[in-house]
């Protein structure tokens, strides 16, 4: 998941980042309403954090016109502005969650989880199940319905599996894995994707991603075999 932050406070951003980096997502990072207004509709992500001091231009704004515009990205709303009147403003603007400063960074990261699971109409649930097989998002560990044995995932893997699992019935071009997995400073390597993709079929099976020639990858599901 290809995730978007727009903070001011530089301290807070570098926290949250780390935070996302550790759960599986790649971070960009804006400070500036005016470079998030362009940002956020030239780049392929998958959800928004958004602040609503911002710089250059507020983040209400920002909210209103993306949505005017069309944009259907998931965004969750992080602000010190707490009151129940704020919380409603940004509601009625089209924000999918809202969630005031102080918080605490679990209860934020299960809401990104949420927001991602509703958009791809999976359950609440801190798993995600398809096909046979299953991903705990806050363990970064999955295995088949089968034979119930976890096995532990590395960062990237469990990014690929996500974004695969998430989108079941699509085929995955390898630069659209990139525009996905990888921030805009992130040294994108299609040979990574490779390896990291035979790693999750070493330990799964050869079936649970299925290339399919000249277009990219498919989630196998219990297509899996040992």
């Amino acid at each position: 998941m290809r995730l978007l932050l727009i903070e001011d406070n530089v301290p807070l951003a570098d926290e949250l980042t780390a935070l996302f980096t550790q759960n599986g997502y790649a971070v960009d990072w804006c400070t500036d309403g005016r470079d998030a207004a362009v940002m956020a509709t030239s780049e392929p992500f998958d959800i928004i954090i958004l602040d609503l001091g911002l710089p250059g231009r507020p983040g209400l704004t920002l909210l209103e016109q993306w949505r005017a515009d069309g944009l259907d990205t998931p965004i969750l709303i992080l602000t010190a502005r707490s009151s129940w009147s704020e919380r409603i403003t940004g509601l009625r603007a089209g924000a999918d969650d809202y969630l005031p400063k102080p918080f605490h960074p679990d209860e934020l990261i299960l809401r990104l989880q949420a927001l991602v699971r509703r958009r791809h109409g999976q359950r609440p649930s801190p798993t995600i199940s398809v096909a046979g097989v299953v991903l705990d998002e806050n363990g970064q560990s999955a295995w088949r319905t089968s034979n119930e044995t976890p096995v532990n995932l590395t960062r990237a893997e469990f990014a690929i599996l996500r974004y695969l699992m998430l989108h079941p019935e699509h085929v995955i071009a390898k630069d659209r894995l990139l525009d996905h997995l990888y921030d805009s400073e992130h040294d994108r390597n299609p040979n990574v994707v490779e390896v990291h993709i035979n790693h999750l079929r070493q330990k799964l099976g050869r079936g649970v991603i299925i290339t399919q020639r000249g277009q990219g990858y498919r989630f196998g599901g219990d297509s899996v075999v040992a």
